[in-house]
C-alpha cells in the first residue's frame, strides 16, 4: 500500500479542479452534504452522485460516475464499503485522477485496483478536514477529523 504523504495531498488539490462526489446529499448535516458544500465554498466544483438526480448544491446529480458527461479530477466517496470496488473501477472508467475514501467507504481490493490503474488513492481520511488540516482552508466546522 502506497503511503499518503503531505506532498501528495498537496498535489491533489492543486490539481483538482473538479471532485465528483459519490453518495452526496441533500441534507444539512449529513458529511455527504457538508463535506461538499465545504469544498465547494473553498472553489471546487462539485458534482453530486446520487441516484435520485435532481439538484444538489446547485449543481445537477448524476445517478453514476458513468453518466457525466464532462471531465472528472478526483472521486469523493461517501458510501458504504461494500460499494467500494465498484465505484473504484467507474473513477477509473471515467479518466478520474484521484479517488478518495472517506472514513469506512474503501476496501483494500478497490484501493489497489485503482491504484494498479494509475489513480492517487486516498483512504480513511476526510477531504474536507484534509484540506483545513493542511492549511487550504478553514476546514468544516463540526465535522470529525476522523
Amino acid at each position: 500500500m502506497e503511503r499518503v504523504t503531505r506532498e501528495m495531498l498537496l498535489r491533489i488539490y492543486a490539481e483538482t479542479k473538479t471532485i465528483a462526489v459519490v453518495g452526496a446529499s441533500a441534507t444539512e448535516g449529513k458529511p455527504g452534504h457538508d463535506i461538499p458544500a465545504y469544498l465547494q465554498s473553498q472553489g471546487y466544483r462539485i458534482i453530486p452522485i446520487n441516484p435520485r438526480g435532481g439538484e444538489i448544491l446547485g449543481e445537477r446529480a448524476y445517478p453514476s460516475l458513468r453518466e457525466i458527461d464532462e471531465h472528472v479530477d478526483a472521486v469523493d466517496v461517501f458510501r458504504p464499503s461494500e460499494e467500494a470496488e465498484g465505484i473504484a473501477r467507474d473513477a477509473i472508467a471515467i479518466g478520474a485522477r484521484a479517488l478518495w475514501f472517506q472514513p469506512g467507504t474503501h476496501t483494500d481490493e478497490a484501493a489497489s485496483l485503482a491504484r494498479d490503474a494509475g489513480l492517487t488513492v486516498v483512504t480513511r481520511r476526510c477531504m474536507g478536514v484534509t484540506h483545513g488540516w493542511l492549511g487550504l482552508g478553514p476546514g468544516p466546522h463540526g465535522v470529525s477529523a476522523a
